[in-house]
């Protein structure tokens, strides 16, 4: 808390650095110099400057992901706002907290009808802000410093409370002006739940799995972004039932738990856990997302009259939907309440086998995925973060096992090939104390390499698997064409190149499983961010993603319901 006056833009990075923000991912431009001279004088934050705007925002995803809390990516008007700007959308559909900040025009420029750089060439001063609005809670331009506090406050608020990105816009000549200190607000505030709604949903809930043979429930990604993994924890704990996760899930429940069964995908998820879910009488199914995606193609159906739906803030049983609910209140209400079952559980481990350990059998023989991630396999621990990147990562990553304590990361929900890049960076920066482990494909690596760079100059220390199999393989799965083939690089190499002077990444290019050893075992050693690129087949994929490509390609192929093609 301050007990002075600020500035418009030291009163901004007061409030983020209150709220938890210890680094701002930044690409500097003439409309937000004065507002990054503001944000330098405060002490607490660190600015990150990144090498484009749309890695600065796949950055503060990943740093939202690994605090938990806020992030903040800094950039120019329209140019760096519009660069930046998918980035906030991938933050929006996966329930990220980032603030978007843009510096704008002069406060006059509208009233002297002025034409400006960096523009789209009319007199229109808001388009920016309107784009935004569709990807944010709340979307404000600051011209007036006497309202700067406020809106400020209740941009960072919004953010906090709905767990998706806000845009703030303050024009340039604004940023230094005085205002109010910083006083004291909660801007943590949670949402109560409406206790009668509450009650009712408890007890129908309640008489549906009290009265079932073989319940199960199901982890979904919006435990996370809502607060309640540790409430869907304890009602695993009481009941005893069997216990699926989601793919966009992976990790949000702990895999070491004696009730995990494994990833509810179809034929791509792990265990068998598909089957104890469809299998079972009654399905509890705790903030979870059904998108072509998660549910390939809309191939895996649950029964309605089988299915009990938890949301954000409501409870939808087969008959009835109750609102005004909070997903942690009714988990955590729902545990005292139910009677230990453990049937689907029982009857899971009758027939589950475990997947075998694929070791380094023929050291000298050229590599294939399955053995990489055996070998990632024993690189994970409870400190461990992996980043899985859009494409085969996606299925190979499903299938590792995350020791307790561990995370597991993916942008399932928005799916924007090369997020992993930034998504590293920025998750590095924000846990330090985690050891991340990125897995990433050559295609999506080409969208956005050059974050290497930032990575060593900042001492983030990653590893990065880049496996490197000449093409988009999972387009090859879904839609094969010409367009799928891909330039190829020395991957390796690019981080000495892009080191410089300052130097301090490691690169390594591994075929066999001798090689991948020996380039492990340095990279464990190296203090500093290393790249092994892992060589490997085009054809060599999980074979989960062939299928899950061709029910999502059947499923984007469906001819129009009225007129052929």
């Amino acid at each position: 808390m301050a007990d002075k006056a600020l500035t418009v833009g030291g009163y901004l990075a007061a409030r983020l650095s209150e709220n938890g923000v210890g680094h701002y991912f930044t690409v500097p431009g003439d409309y937000n110099l004065v507002l990054l001279d503001e944000f330098l004088k405060h002490d607490g934050w660190e600015m990150i400057s990144c090498c484009n705007e749309l890695n600065a925002g796949y950055a503060a995803d990943g740093y939202a992901r690994a605090t938990g809390g806020l992030s903040a990516a800094v950039v120019t008007y329209s140019v760096g706002g519009l660069s930046l700007i998918n980035a906030v959308a991938g933050a929006y559909a996966e329930d990220l907290p980032m603030v978007a900040i843009s510096g704008g025009p002069n406060s006059n420029s509208a009233a002297e009808a002025e034409l400006l750089h960096h523009s789209i060439g009319h007199l229109d001063y808001t388009y920016v802000r309107e784009m935004f609005s569709r990807v944010t809670a709340k979307s404000v331009i600051i011209h007036d410093p006497e309202a700067a506090a406020r809106q400020i406050d209740d941009a960072i608020a919004t953010a906090c409370r709905t767990r998706k990105p806000v845009y703030l816009e303050i024009a340039c000549n604004i940023a230094s002006c005085s205002i109010t200190a910083a006083n004291p607000r909660q801007f943590q505030v949670n949402r109560a739940s409406d206790p009668v709604s509450l009650a009712a949903a408890v007890d129908a809930v309640a008489a549906l799995l009290n009265s079932a043979s073989s319940p199960v429930l199901v982890a979904g990604s919006k435990l996370r972004s809502h607060g309640a993994e540790a409430a869907f924890a304890g009602l695993a704990d009481s009941c005893g039932y069997g216990v699926a996760s989601m793919p966009n899930a992976k990790s949000f429940f702990d895999e070491s738990h004696p009730s995990y069964m494994g990833i509810h995908w179809g034929d791509a998820g792990t265990g068998g856990s598909t089957g104890a879910v469809l299998e079972s009488d009654m399905v509890l199914l705790a903030g979870c997302i059904f998108t072509d995606y998660t549910t390939t193609g809309h191939t895996i159906r649950i029964d309605p009259d089988k299915r009990i739906e938890i949301h954000a803030d409501g409870v939808v049983t087969p008959d009835q939907v109750y609102h005004g609910i909070q997903l942690s209140d009714f988990l955590e209400a729902l545990a005292i309440r139910l009677n230990p079952n453990e049937a689907s559980l029982v009857a899971w481990r009758n027939r589950h086998d475990p997947a075998p350990d694929h070791g380094m059998d023929e050291p000298d023989a050229r590599l294939t995925t399955r053995q990489v991630f055996s070998r990632i396999q024993k690189l994970l621990d409870e400190r461990s973060a992996l980043i899985a990147e859009t494409g085969d990562s996606w299925f190979n990553g499903m299938q590792l096992d995350m020791p307790s304590g561990s995370r597991f990361e993916i942008q399932m929900q928005y799916g924007s090939i090369g997020w992993s890049v930034g998504a590293t960076l920025g998750y590095a920066i924000g846990a330090p104390q985690r050891r991340v482990i990125a897995c990433i494909g050559d295609g999506s690596f080409q969208l956005t390499a050059q974050e290497l760079s930032t990575m060593i100059r900042y001492n983030a220390t990653p590893l990065i698997f880049l496996m490197n199999n000449r093409g988009y393989t999972i387009e090859v799965e879904i839609h094969d064409g010409p367009y799928n083939n891909i330039a190829n690089w020395n991957y390796a190499e690019l981080m000495g190149v892009l080191g410089g002077e300052q130097g301090g990444g490691r690169g390594f290019r591994a075929g066999t499983g001798a090689e991948l050893e020996a380039a492990i075992a340095e990279a464990v050693a190296h203090d500093g961010p290393c790249l092994i690129e892992v060589l490997i087949d085009r054809d060599d994929c999980n074979p989960s993603l062939i299928g899950w490509g061709t029910q999502v390609a059947k499923n984007n192929g469906r001819p129009p319901r009225q007129v052929g093609c």
